[in-house]
């Protein structure tokens, strides 16, 4: 199962991110922020005030916002075949 065990914000909607696998790497979420959840974090100050959630092994945020570790791992992993 993949974890967040670390991450750290960079600019913009950038966060490094490193797994319980010893992958770690870039994840732009510039993306991501649509929806009612998401949206909120649009403003650059609320973005950067994540945490990685002891319960949920993922970032979150004080909103109730949260991604999927899988799905950041694959931001992560896939990132050379970005555009």
């Amino acid at each position: 199962m993949i974890e967040v065990i670390n991450a750290k914000y960079i600019e913009d909607y950038r966060i490094w991110l490193e797994f319980n696998d010893g992958t770690s790497g870039i994840a732009d979420l510039s993306g991501e922020l649509w929806g009612r959840m998401f949206e909120p974090l649009r403003d650059v100050n609320a973005f950067k005030k994540f945490v990685v959630s002891d319960t949920m092994k993922t970032i979150s945020w004080d909103n109730g916002a949260d991604l999927a570790p899988e799905f950041l791992y694959n931001k992560v992993k896939n990132k050379h075949i970005e555009v």
